[in-house]
């Protein structure tokens, strides 16, 4: 198939495109949120860059959306509406905000569009309305065993910690720093050190690294702290569970379900995640051991072909022989949909601030 959809979370599409589809990615000279391209990524050469005002629109055989807006951008460049007459799926990233769990998914009030939500957690928490849903959870490309454990501190992987807060549980890190340094990794974590009080001895800003770099140092790490509260699944525990790591997670949405106790530790008590921070930091083969069960649990259940599989199911049910000479409504309530869930539509409607590791 030819599948159209934007490079919106890098960590997910890296999985994705590894199917044996062709995957179509807009491209704009200015990059941004809706026309970012492979963005430099090394994935396969079935994944193709596109001008998507330039794209023959029968070419295409489904679109995977990821934002409620993109429907009314394929419509309005395109015209082929998303679940009308054109296959259409959406991807649900995150978990719900606002009033909690009563919170109306954008795509709530139609059934043309399926809702494939990530964990069951969001598929749980989302008011999904009359959409039919289905969970596939993450698959990961496994980096391979890479964990050494030899800097006796805790790596943390985290966008954007200072303006999201207690989102990200940025907050704990100082409680967290007393028990171990910290190396936090990823984008906008300028001013953390300010925003924390951390002073530099227990804190290091390691910044946005490439993928493959970002292995390997976090790797060195003694074990891997995910602090965040309110997450669908962050993509970076389960690739630092991948790579031998034992970590410490706060027992929050799907990490509960994700990491097993002996991976690491896992509680809403943050005290003893604090003492099993100390633990692993003072011995080294415990550590060690802990981190090869989180392996193991990770690529048990968030393995890369099965992954695949689930998307395989999914995309053959979407049957394009069915589109095309029904009834309209579709079109319809998917506009109403997207009207409710912003002010306006297309580009200028998103913000570009987008978090990739909060899934």
């Amino acid at each position: 198939m030819r599948i159209l959809l934007w490079h919106v979370h890098g960590s997910w599409t890296d999985a994705f495109v590894r199917g044996r589809h062709e995957y179509l990615l807009p491209l704009l000279p200015e990059g941004g949120p809706w026309g970012l391209g492979r963005a430099g990524r090394n994935w396969p050469s079935s994944v193709r860059e596109v001008a998507l005002a330039e794209l023959d629109a029968g070419s295409i055989d489904a679109v995977v959306l990821q934002r409620p807006e993109e429907a009314g951008e394929v419509t309005r460049v395109l015209g082929r509406r998303p679940g009308v007459d054109l296959p259409a799926v959406y991807v649900e990233h995150n978990t719900p905000k606002g009033d909690v769990p009563f919170t109306i998914h954008p795509l709530g009030d139609q059934r043309d569009i399926p809702i494939v939500h990530v964990t069951h957690f969001n598929e749980l928490f989302w008011d999904s309305g009359r959409a039919p849903t289905k969970v596939i959870e993450h698959g990961i490309a496994d980096p391979g065993y890479l964990y050494t454990g030899e800097v006796p501190e805790l790596g943390v992987v985290v966008n954007e910690p200072v303006r999201r807060g207690r989102v990200t549980g940025t907050d704990l890190l100082p409680r967290f720093a007393t028990a171990a340094p910290l190396q936090v990794f990823g984008m906008g974590g300028d001013g953390l050190a300010e925003a924390t009080g951390i002073p530099a001895p227990r804190l290091t800003v390691r910044g946005d690294l490439k993928t493959a770099q970002l292995h390997r140092e976090l790797a060195r790490c003694r074990a891997y702290l995910h602090p965040l509260r309110w997450t669908s699944l962050g993509l970076a525990l389960l690739e630092a569970m991948h790579l031998g790591m034992p970590v410490l997670a706060l027992a929050t949405t799907e990490a509960a379900r994700a990491v097993p106790p002996e991976a690491g530790c896992i509680s809403t008590d943050v005290e003893e995640l604090r003492r099993c921070a100390r633990l692993l930091v003072n011995d080294p083969e415990e550590a060690r051991r802990r981190g090869k069960a989180a392996r193991e649990a990770a690529l048990e259940r968030y393995g890369l072909e099965r992954f695949l599989a689930d998307w395989d199911e999914v995309l053959a049910d979407l049957a394009p022989t069915d589109l095309g000479d029904g009834p309209q409504r579709g079109s319809e309530e998917v506009a109403a949909s997207e009207e409710a869930a912003s002010e306006g539509s297309g580009p200028d409607a998103l913000s570009a601030a987008r978090e990739r590791n909060t899934h």
